[in-house]
């Protein structure tokens, strides 16, 4: 029998057991773990849900999702990462939001944030589009496996943790989502919390982050790059401005649209 939700999980050098149990899983999930070996076995939760673990050398965020992605058997599949805690009773919140929004393929959800990372904030229900997309990460979505088969969507190898570019695989995938005419919700319904950690991926407001951004702006946004761009720097002007001109933070996202052009001539990596 197929099962109703999975959770796809995506973690970096972690203990099994116990980031299932961390994570008050309430059913099966898909455990990518990125690490020292190769390998694949089961494990049971405390409270009896199997998680398919399975061990990589490979690195990056986009490949680990997208093992995940080929290895999930569910109705509805969640994104996850090794610092989500869930909600008790969020399987049944999940599973009613899609009877709730029957024509939805994606459905966002709510989790508690600290203030320095919230990038949104659900009060009702609403259609996302692509001018709002990229403020959701990938674990705020639940998918219907079948709409995410179908569109032939993938995770980006070159963003994210592991890989060439910083960040960003998360609003590729949901952008490409919508080219590929799947339809995305946001409810105002709280599933679970982001434990605070270090980033990964930001090392303060440098070169690397313009480029990068603007690499991840000609992938997102095409044509239109160069405006999305001055939207960034003038929006986020007061978090970096002490530590770089806004017209040298504008020069350096620049020449990130420039190699992004370059790079979809070429293979990805």
């Amino acid at each position: 029998m197929k099962r109703d939700l999975e959770v796809l999980i995506s973690a970096l050098e972690k203990d099994p057991a116990q980031l299932a149990s961390q994570m008050n899983l309430e059913c099966d999930a898909v455990l990518v773990n990125q690490g020292a070996v190769e390998s694949s076995y089961d494990i049971s939760t405390d409270n009896g849900h199997t998680v398919r673990v399975f061990e990589t050398r490979e690195r990056g965020v986009g490949r680990s999702r997208n093992k995940a992605l080929d290895l999930a058997d569910s109705e509805i599949i969640m994104f996850s990462d090794d610092d989500i805690v869930y909600s008790t009773g969020y399987k049944d919140l999940v599973l009613k939001a899609f009877k709730s929004e029957p024509d939805a393929d994606i459905i966002m959800f709510n989790f508690n944030v600290g203030e320095a990372r919230r990038t949104y904030h659900i009060d009702k229900v609403i259609r996302v589009r692509k001018w709002s997309v990229g403020r959701y990460p990938a674990y705020a979505a639940a998918t219907k496996l079948e709409s995410i088969r179908k569109s032939n969507v993938r995770f980006s190898h070159l963003f994210g943790g592991g890989a060439k570019y910083s960040s960003g695989e998360d609003n590729l995938f949901f952008m490409d989502c919508l080219r590929a005419g799947l339809k995305i919700k946001a409810v105002p319904v709280t599933i679970g919390t982001e434990v605070f950690r270090e980033s990964t991926w930001f090392h303060g407001f440098n070169e690397k982050f313009f480029k990068d951004r603007g690499v991840l702006y000609s992938f997102l946004y095409g044509r239109m790059a160069t405006v999305w761009a001055i939207r960034f720097v003038l929006a986020k002007k007061r978090s970096y401005k002490e530590f770089v001109k806004p017209s040298l933070a504008y020069i350096m996202m620049k020449e990130g649209i420039k190699e992004g052009e370059r790079l979809k001539l070429a293979p990805e990596a």
